[in-house]
């Protein structure tokens, strides 16, 4: 257990091209957001979701953007509000769509923090910066990036950020296959992941 880091699985996004809302989806007897928050609480000790405005079928806590059409940066921002308030020093930002995230992976990313505000993975030459930590000194340059009239994205946040970026390469140890970065965009995204569900 991640003692002082809580977890925030992102489901704010509005799921075009898919054509449906991607944490109800369903990959065996789970929703994508129950796998992957499953997967999360054997991490961390607290698990928010976080919203564009409030769900009433999710059970667990849920923190709502406060800047509109913002996308998964307001989202961080909101997580990073809260973990301010409760007095915890990292949050883990991951995507609802990414069932098969590892703990050993996140475990791994988790003993890169020191020196840094943020441990992001890179997986097929791409940052992945909805699998990745963010210390609570992310939240003023997040805000101010919100607050401003450039572009408000977590590629512009990065920037701004100092960054340990983690290669695959030493990834691999923790999730030989990386099969942690799988995300479920399109519906055959989906079918792809049930067949990896079925049949390993």
């Amino acid at each position: 257990m991640i003692e002082d880091c809580l977890a925030i699985v992102m489901a704010g996004g509005q799921s075009r091209r898919m054509g449906h809302d991607k944490a109800a989806l369903l990959i065996g007897e789970q929703t994508l957001l129950q796998r992957v928050a499953g997967t999360m609480q054997q991490v961390f000790p607290q698990v928010l979701v976080s919203v564009r405005e409030p769900r009433s079928k999710i059970r667990l806590p849920q923190v709502c953007d406060a800047y509109p059409d913002a996308g998964p940066l307001a989202g961080l921002c909101a997580g990073l509000v809260h973990a301010t308030q409760v007095d915890t020093p990292w949050v883990f930002a991951v995507a609802t769509d990414m069932p098969f995230v590892k703990p050993a992976l996140i475990e791994y990313l988790a003993q890169r923090r020191s020196g840094y505000q943020a441990v992001v993975p890179v997986a097929q030459g791409h940052p992945q910066p909805l699998a990745a930590f963010y210390s609570a000194s992310c939240l003023a340059p997040i805000q101010a990036i919100l607050q401003g009239n450039g572009k408000r994205s977590l590629r512009a946040a990065l920037e701004q950020l100092k960054v340990c970026y983690v290669d695959e390469s030493e990834l691999l140890g923790s999730d030989d296959d990386l099969r942690s970065f799988m995300d479920i965009d399109t519906p055959q995204d989906l079918t792809a992941a049930m067949k990896y569900e079925e049949f390993g």
